[in-house]
C-alpha cells in the first residue's frame, strides 16, 4: 500500500468566489480520488470577509485554511510573512509532498515555499497574469507589482515539476517569454460539470414567470464588468439588440455589480433598463438562472494575453446549449464558436460591429431550438468535459505517476 501523499493547494481567491466554487473545488475532488488512503489536501484561500460558517470539505479529504486578505502594500507584506511561516510549519508537520498552486499569483508563493522546503511544485491554470493586468489597464508596465509577478512567472515556469496550461498556445508563450524548454506541460481548459449544466436547467417555467421573461428573447451574462471585462461596450451591444427585437428583447445579468453603475452605462449607450433584470444568486442556482437565456455573452477584453486564457462561463453556456457572443481571439473559443456556428464574434466595437453580431445571432435563433441545444452542447462535451482534467490529474498523482 502506498504511503499518504498530502497536498497543499494555494489560491489567491476568497472561498466564496466563483473561482473557488467552480474552478477549484471540483478539481480537488478529482485529485483526492487519485491520492493514497490517508492523504490530505490543505486548501489556502484569501478572504476579505470572515467566513460565516466553516465549510465541511471532509468528503474530499480537504481542510480549509482561510487567511484574512490584505492588499499589496506594507500590510500585505506582513500578511505574507505570517502566512509563509505558517505554511512552512504545516508542510513539515503534515509531511506535505506537493504544492499545487492555482494561477501564477499563487504560483509566486508556491515557488518560494517549494524552493525553501524542497517539495515539488505544480502550477495549475497556467496563463499570463502580469502582462494581462497591464493590458487591461489595472497595472502600469513599470510598476512594482508587474515587475515582481513577471519575475516570478518566469521563475515558476522554469522551476515547476508540471505546468497545467489553460490553452495549447500557452506552450508557445512560455517558450518565447520565459525560455521554457521542458516537456512537462499539460493542457486543461476550464471544464464544466455536464450533469449540473444540462437541458434540465433550460427555461424553468417558475423562474420565467417570476422574472416576467415568458416569450422574451433573453441574453444572459454571468460575471463582472470592468477589469478584464468590457462594460459600456456590452450595453452598446444590448442597445443594438433592443433596436432589432424591440420589446421582445430582455437582458438577464447574474452579477453583484452595483445596479446604478450598470444603469449609467446603459444611459450612455441608449439602452432602456426596463429590459434589464439583475440578480446575484448562489452557485447552486446559477444553472437554472443561466438556463433562462436564449443566448449568452462573454465580454472579455480582447487584449493579446487573453489568447491564452480559458473563460469558465463559455463551458457553462455551451453545456446549456446557449449560442455565445464573444470578442476576438479569446482562448480557442472565438474560433470554435465561429467555425461551429455556435454564436458570433463582435469584430468591431461600433454600431456596424454590434449590428452584424445581432444579425448573426438572429439567424442562429431561427433554427430549431432542440437542434441548437444539441449542436452547442456538443462543444461542451468535446472541449470542456471533466474527463480531460481527470486524465491529467491521474498522470500527475495516480499510481502510475511515479511520485508515490
Amino acid at each position: 500500500m502506498s504511503a499518504p501523499h498530502s497536498v497543499l493547494v494555494l489560491t489567491y481567491w476568497s472561498y466564496n468566489d466563483a473561482l473557488i466554487q467552480t474552478y477549484t473545488l471540483p478539481y480537488l475532488k478529482q485529485i483526492s480520488a487519485q491520492l493514497p488512503r490517508g492523504s490530505k489536501i490543505f486548501l489556502l484561500t484569501l478572504d476579505k470577509e470572515p467566513l460565516q460558517t466553516n465549510p465541511d470539505l471532509s468528503e474530499w479529504n480537504t481542510e480549509l485554511i482561510s487567511v484574512a486578505y490584505e492588499a499589496f502594500g506594507i500590510k500585505g507584506m506582513f500578511m505574507w510573512v505570517r502566512v509563509l511561516h505558517r505554511l512552512v510549519r504545516l508542510i513539515r508537520r503534515e509531511n506535505v509532498k506537493t504544492i499545487h498552486a492555482w494561477c501564477t499569483p499563487a504560483g509566486m508563493i508556491g515557488t518560494m515555499l517549494a524552493q525553501f522546503t524542497g517539495r515539488r511544485l505544480i502550477i495549475d491554470s497556467y496563463e499570463p497574469h502580469a502582462e494581462a493586468m497591464v493590458e487591461n489597464g489595472s497595472w502600469k508596465p513599470n510598476g512594482i507589482a508587474f515587475k515582481i509577478l513577471m519575475y516570478f512567472e518566469r521563475k515558476q515556469t522554469l522551476f515547476a515539476t508540471y505546468l497545467i496550461c489553460a490553452t495549447e498556445g500557452m506552450k508557445t508563450y512560455a517558450r518565447e517569454k520565459y525560455g521554457h524548454r521542458k516537456h512537462n506541460l499539460f493542457v486543461k481548459p476550464a471544464c464544466v460539470d455536464l450533469e449540473l449544466f444540462s437541458e434540465l436547467n433550460r427555461k424553468n417555467p417558475k423562474l420565467l414567470s417570476e422574472l416576467g421573461l415568458e416569450k422574451k428573447i433573453v441574453c444572459v451574462y454571468a460575471g463582472k464588468f470592468g477589469g478584464i471585462y468590457l462594460d459600456r461596450e456590452v450595453f452598446a451591444f444590448f442597445a443594438a439588440c433592443q433596436q432589432s427585437w424591440k420589446n421582445d428583447f430582455h437582458v438577464l445579468l447574474l452579477t453583484n455589480h452595483p445596479r446604478n453603475e450598470l444603469e449609467s452605462f446603459a444611459a450612455v449607450e441608449g439602452f432602456d433598463v426596463k429590459a434589464m433584470t439583475t440578480r446575484f444568486v448562489t452557485h447552486r442556482e446559477i444553472p437554472d438562472y443561466m438556463g433562462l437565456g436564449d443566448f449568452a455573452i462573454t465580454p472579455v477584453k480582447p487584449v493579446p494575453t487573453k489568447r491564452y486564457c480559458t473563460p469558465i462561463k463559455n463551458g457553462e453556456y455551451w453545456a446549456l446549449g446557449l449560442p455565445v457572443v464573444t470578442t476576438p481571439n479569446i482562448s480557442d473559443d472565438s474560433e470554435i464558436i465561429v467555425a461551429k456556428g455556435a454564436g458570433c464574434v463582435i469584430r468591431t466595437f461600433d454600431k456596424p460591429g454590434y449590428d452584424q453580431a445581432v444579425l448573426a445571432i438572429r439567424e442562429i435563433l431561427k433554427r430549431d431550438r432542440t437542434q441548437i441545444y444539441a449542436d452547442v452542447r456538443t462543444l461542451a462535451e468535446v472541449y470542456r468535459d471533466f474527463a480531460i482534467a481527470e486524465k491529467i490529474y491521474a498522470a500527475i498523482y495516480g499510481p502510475k505517476s511515479g511520485i508515490l
